[in-house]
């Protein structure tokens, strides 16, 4: 199987003054061809660690993905860096001097002097042209250093760190060049089934035996009230992938029952709202020391400040008696006690229900809201 890794480039990203969205980009792309990713890393503007890091990942890895450092100023190490890592030079190229001159004529413009920079490669890489931006991209293929495997190739590719310029550069010329110079015809293929109402060490009991597959491959990733159960498979069509998911899928769903709410792309609120939508009622809600994550997801829910047990459902009834609701959710925390209280009002009638929460503090009310509306997605399942 051809090995890749990712290495980021900037210290803004260390600064935490941007967010990374390369990474899940590509890892997401090389997955989708079938590719193991080893690793992603960040680096800052330094020529030497990014070298290092370069020569590192050639060693354990086929496919080595730069984003970043590309362009004309002086702190933009990524040709410096790749040519020391494979030692060779940088050399100017007047091929892509010229695709520079091209883009910044395109605004009416004459490039400057610095940004002769971006046309200086290691000495023997293949040109990338990027159409949409300033900054030419590159491969550099080196034989597999003696404690490497292979097929023969290890390949540095450098990209943009602009999201646009790198996704274009990445469809238009370097998946093309993977597929044919790593013969690749395998496929992986992801599905993810989100669950709530367990945490993670008790589904992590029920299913354990499916987290030691190898193909598929099942593992838990668990988030604030929500576990997520990720099913990959490796196949030489997508048919074929699907078929392998859908009975590791099925297994875990006749384990779980009602815990696995949702998959891929599906949300909890969505899942919810989808539901009393698709009952014909009508839903109203407030909430109490949640700093509006919950009106923010769903509609029509009120904000009120510090209330308690008692005044919660008398808020409640009072919102569902304004709005007219079929049904009234209510939740308000208790951070002192590390506590919420959630309230509900179906045609069935009023209930409350009380949890209390050992995580992180701040993680309360997000822990808070999305318990309450899976509450609220188990009653309209009991209401069908």
């Amino acid at each position: 199987m051809t090995s890749a890794e990712i290495i980021t480039i900037g210290t803004e990203i260390l600064l935490g003054e941007i967010v990374d969205t390369n990474t899940r980009y590509i890892a997401r792309t090389l997955r989708s061809m079938g590719v193991d990713l080893y690793r992603t890393i960040t680096i800052g503007d330094n020529v030497d660690r990014i070298a290092d890091a370069i020569r590192d990942s050639m060693e354990q890895a086929d496919i080595v993905i730069t984003t970043g450092g590309l362009g004309p100023t002086i702190d933009d190490p990524t040709r410096e860096a790749v040519a020391k890592a494979v030692g060779v030079e940088t050399e100017f190229r007047e091929d892509l001097w010229e695709q520079v001159v091209e883009t910044i004529a395109r605004y009416g413009r004459k490039p400057s002097e610095n940004q002769k920079r971006q046309a200086y490669v290691p000495k023997g890489a293949l040109g990338l042209k990027n159409p949409v931006g300033t900054a030419p991209c590159f491969i550099v293929e080196r034989s597999p250093l003696p404690s490497g495997e292979g097929l023969g190739v290890r390949a540095v590719i450098s990209l943009p760190g602009v999201p646009q310029e790198m996704e274009h550069v990445l469809h238009e010329s370097v998946i093309p060049y993977l597929q044919k110079r790593f013969k690749l015809d395998e496929i992986i293929k992801v599905r993810v089934l989100h669950c709530s109402g367990l945490g993670e060490g008790m589904i992590d009991e029920k299913i354990a035996d499916l987290e030691t597959l190898s193909n598929p491959t099942v593992g838990l990733a668990a988030h604030t009230g929500i576990v997520d159960i990720r099913i990959a498979a490796k196949a030489k069509s997508e048919s074929e992938a699907n078929e392998m998911i859908a009975k590791v899928e099925a297994d875990v769903r006749g384990r779980l029952g009602g815990i696995v709410f949702g998959t891929d792309e599906d949300t909890l609120e969505k899942v919810v709202l989808d539901m009393v939508a698709a009952r014909g009622l009508t839903l109203t809600a407030i909430e109490s020391g949640l700093d509006g994550l919950l009106t923010r997801k769903v509609p029509h829910t009120a904000s009120l400040p510090n209330l308690t047990t008692d005044s919660l459902m008398q808020a409640l009834r009072s919102a569902q008696a304004d709005s007219k609701a079929d049904i009234a959710l209510g939740v308000t925390i208790f951070p002192e006690e590390r506590a919420a209280e959630m309230a509900m009002i179906t045609p069935k009638g009023e209930k409350t229900h009380r949890i209390t929460y050992g995580g992180p503090p701040r993680s309360l009310p997000r822990w808070s809201m999305n318990l309450a509306l899976n509450w609220l997605r188990t009653t309209l399942e009991e209401m069908k």
